[in-house]
C-alpha cells in the first residue's frame, strides 16, 4: 500500500520536557549543515546518534546521515537529554541517525529532494518539533505541513520539500531516521487509516508525570 507523503503518528510527547533537554544542551557544539547550497542563513545540527566510530571525529562526520552505514552509536550529547532517550525508546525499531536540527530566524532551506529517504530503502524519517513559531513554513510537494511541538510526523523527504523560518525564534526539530520494521510499518498503516488522530497515545509516564 502506498502511503501519503506525510503522516502524523499516533504518539505524543511532552513539549516542555523536550524543551528542557534542549536547554540542557545549550552549550553543546552545533555544526553548520554540510550542504550549504541547500539553505540560506543558519541551519545547524547537533548529533545524538551517529555512524559507529564517528564520535570524536570531525563534526561533519558526526552529523552525516550516511545511507550506506550499517552500525550506529549514541553520541555523548544524548547522555544530557534524558527525555529524548525516552522518546527514542518509544519507537520500537532500530535507530540510525538521530539529530537536533535548528533553523534560525530569517533562514530558509531551499526546495530539494533527499532521494535516499524513501520507504523502499527500508527507513523512515520522523520529525518531532521541539520549538517552532507561527511563521515557520514547512512545505512538502508544494503544500504546507503544520507540525506542533511534541507531535511526531513521518515525512517522505525523497519528495520536494522546503522550510522557511520567517519568525523571530529558532525552529528546532528532533529528527530520527528509523528502521522500517514490522512495528513501525504497522504504526504507519494505522496513521494512514486515521491521518489526524484526535487522541494520540501519550508516551509512558515519566517520573514528573506519574
Amino acid at each position: 500500500m502506498a502511503l501519503p507523503d506525510r503522516l502524523r503518528l499516533p504518539l505524543s510527547f511532552d513539549a516542555g520536557l523536550l524543551a528542557r533537554d534542549l536547554a540542557a544542551l545549550a552549550g553543546a557544539p552545533w555544526t553548520a549543515h554540510y550542504v550549504p547550497q541547500h539553505y540560506d542563513g543558519d541551519w545547524s545540527v547537533l548529533p545524538l546518534r551517529c555512524v559507529a566510530g564517528a564520535s570524536g571525529r570531525h563534526p561533519v562526520a558526526m552529523i552525516y546521515a550516511d545511507p550506506f552505514a550499517s552500525a550506529w552509536e549514541d553520541t555523548p550529547m544524548l547522555a544530557a537529554a534524558p527525555y529524548v532517550r525516552e522518546v527514542l525508546a518509544a519507537f520500537r525499531c532500530g535507530k540510525q541517525a538521530v539529530r537536533l536540527m535548528r533553523l534560525a530566524p530569517a533562514s530558509a532551506i531551499k526546495e530539494h529532494r533527499d532521494l535516499d529517504l524513501d520507504d523502499a530503502n527500508g527507513a523512515a524519517r520522523v520529525h518531532v518539533p521541539i520549538t517552532t513559531n507561527p511563521d515557520v513554513e514547512f512545505r512538502l510537494n508544494g503544500s504546507a505541513v503544520a507540525m506542533a511541538p511534541g507531535e511526531a510526523w513521518r515525512l517522505r523527504l525523497s519528495d520536494p520539500h522546503s522550510v522557511a523560518n520567517r519568525g523571530t525564534t529558532d525552529r528546532v526539530h528532533l529528527v530520527m531516521d528509523l528502521d522500517l520494521n514490522d512495528w513501525l510499518s504497522e504504526m504507519l498503516a494505522q496513521a494512514a487509516a486515521q491521518p489526524t488522530p484526535s487522541a494520540p497515545q501519550a508516551l509512558y509516564p515519566t517520573p514528573s508525570q506519574a
